[in-house]
């Protein structure tokens, strides 16, 4: 058997660097968060081995350096060796740490190599308080890969703690200028429990805002208010609080004051102990909740490699539902306590309620009165509008709603517009939180039986003009009926039903098409009742058409009649009906300009 030799593993800094910058990290300014972090994980592991220890962090930026020091654990040479010198090598597995591992924010290696995205050298001089003994440590990396280590006197650093110098590299000055670090410190940092200046000039803000006491509760609703201008840019229409100790988060959501798209990814701010990891979390709340913007604090949440989004695991899904069920704990607060503030939120936000309502039989009860639709007695909640009527009917597609509404409303019957996003799906859930309402969809059988028919006598007298106008509208797949309704300002109305659109469709497909589809389509066909032009004989101009004797004018008139039934129910014109009318409005012209129009004038 050949023996194998094992070999080692052989890093390029430079293809690293290239990774972290361009892959990992979204952009440099992560390296100041890695600095931050280490800084922070020194002090929280000297404080587990010697409690009541300093606990500072300072920062000071001049002329394209930066030095950051803290009053952490240190290191002695042989860490710096295993730490600082091995990527992906944790300090957080070094003896004696294992305790304190939880309350950790980064991981040592991998972490201070990011600042080579801005620095060309990083120079750590740094004194290990567990080995109190142990000589001052220098380690010196440049982005080529090369490192030195040397021990100094002890008049280098006489307190225990690590000090970090970076180097900026060519075109990145800009990032270390004191300005820049300030921003920086205080957007990654403000809620760290530790000491941290940037030179002189505090960068934590603790308690968080939503953890300080207010001397009322309006001054504390505009201190909230205040606080989420400075972070998302705007005025909230209201704040909810997200403390949910069980899952180890405290924070606030903050209501947008303007409606949005729920397909709009939204944009949270999630700090780890006290560490901005994100401020573009996206699945850190249920995707009907899209109408808040969040910043919490947390201590159970995973973070991925880069440390710039969250682990999408069980603790995750347990938070998401946990601050999901708060957002809607308020909702039925303000449904029970605050009735104008509620109305102010769903005028701007009903559709995020309306989803939510739509899977939760609850929180559907509870919004029924308040939440809005378009009904044809104008806009109202369902419980009113179910409270007015025996039988809710509602269409699916806001077409068929515009066919319908006017006639129906003369009619006395009322109806529900269902094509607006889950309208539909709430009005079916209806009788499920609300017993014994009758719910049904409107189609165009139910809508013609609620017209009244044309006494028989007349309409036998204009079998003529019917079976003229029913002639020229059959290749269009559409019926003409004679009845009698209000307004009287309608002469026609076009009605048809999903069905029927389905139909007329695959007839127009099966008339394009070759032999070979044509015969698949045909085979289709179905039994669906077809569109329908109802003719309103009440109406004065229909009583005047109905008097033409000319077929051709009959079915002009009729072609003419249908096309302006389309406009009126703003129904998409195909190709076939936009031909119609054309021709039907040359036809009108030809006829009213024509030197024997007299003869068929039914003036």
């Amino acid at each position: 058997m050949n023996s194998q030799t094992p070999h080692t593993f052989q890093v390029d800094l430079r293809g690293l660097v290239d990774l972290l910058s361009h892959h990992l990290y979204s952009s440099p300014k992560v390296y100041l968060r890695e600095l931050l972090q280490n800084a922070v994980d020194a002090i929280t592991a000297r404080r587990a081995e010697q409690p009541g220890t300093p606990a500072t962090v300072r920062l000071h930026a001049a002329a394209g350096s930066l030095r950051v020091e803290d009053s952490g654990i240190g290191l002695t040479e042989s860490d710096v060796h295993s730490l600082l010198a091995t990527i992906g090598r944790s300090s957080k597995r070094g003896e004696g740490l294992e305790a304190a591992r939880a309350d950790f924010l980064g991981q040592f290696g991998i972490g201070l190599l990011a600042c080579f995205v801005v620095a060309e050298r990083i120079r750590v001089v740094s004194r290990s308080a567990r080995t109190p003994d142990a000589p001052p440590v220098e380690w010196t990396a440049r982005d080529d890969g090369s490192y030195t280590v040397r021990t100094l006197p002890d008049e280098a650093r006489a307190e225990p703690g690590t000090t970090v110098y970076l180097q900026a590299r060519a075109g990145a000055a800009d990032w270390l200028t004191e300005e820049r670090v300030l921003s920086l410190a205080r957007d990654f940092g403000s809620l760290l429990p530790y000491d941290v200046r940037v030179g002189d000039t505090p960068v934590t803000e603790l308690p968080a805002a939503w953890s300080r006491t207010y001397p009322s509760p309006a001054a504390r609703r505009v201190a909230l208010a205040r606080h989420c201008h400075e972070l998302f840019g705007f005025t909230p229409l209201d704040s909810i609080d997200l403390d949910v100790p069980l899952a180890g988060v405290r924070g606030v959501a903050h209501v947008l004051p303007q409606a949005v798209s729920p397909a709009q990814r939204a944009g949270h701010r999630v700090h780890l102990k006290g560490m901005l990891l994100t401020d573009r979390a996206e699945q850190l709340l249920p995707d009907w909740a899209f109408f808040v913007r969040c910043v919490i604090d947390t201590d159970s949440l995973r973070p991925t490699a880069s440390r710039e989004s969250l682990y999408e695991d069980e603790t995750l899904a347990a938070v998401r539902e946990a601050l999901g069920e708060r957002i809607r704990e308020w909702l039925t607060s303000l449904a029970a306590g605050d009735p104008e503030r509620l109305a102010a939120f769903l005028s701007v936000h009903h559709l995020g309620v309306k989803s939510l309502a739509r899977h939760d039989k609850e929180m559907l009860r509870t919004m029924l009165p308040w939440l809005p639709f378009e009904t044809t007695d104008g806009r109202l909640s369902l419980e009113e509008f179910a409270q007015r009527h025996p039988v809710v009917h509602f269409t699916r597609t806001v077409e068929e709603y515009r066919q319908v509404a006017p006639i129906a409303s003369a009619q006395g019957v009322g109806v529900v517009n269902g094509g607006y996003t889950y309208d539909a799906d709430l009005v079916e859930a209806l009788p499920s939180v609300r017993p014994g309402t009758a719910v049904s969809e409107l189609d165009a059988d139910t809508v013609t039986a609620h017209l009244d028919a044309v006494d028989p006598a007349a309409e036998l007298a204009l079998a003529g003009f019917l079976s003229a106008a029913r002639a020229r509208l059959d290749p269009l797949g559409c019926d003409v009926v004679l009845r009698a309704f209000h307004p009287l300002t309608v002469p026609a109305l076009h009605l048809d039903d999903r069905a029927a659109r389905h139909e007329q469709a695959r007839a127009d497909a099966e008339a394009q098409a070759d032999d070979l589809w044509s015969g698949i389509l045909g085979s289709l066909r179905g039994s669906a009742p077809r569109a329908r032009l109802v003719l309103n004989h009440l109406n004065p101009l229909i009583r005047r058409i109905s008097s033409l004797a000319d077929p051709e004018l009959i079915g002009t008139a009729a072609e003419a009649l249908y096309g302006q039934a389309l406009l009126m129910a703003q129904r998409p014109l195909r190709p076939a009906d936009s031909a119609l009318l054309n021709r039907s409005f040359i036809g009108l012209l030809e006829w009213a300009t024509h030197p024997g129009t007299g003869k068929d004038d039914p003036r």
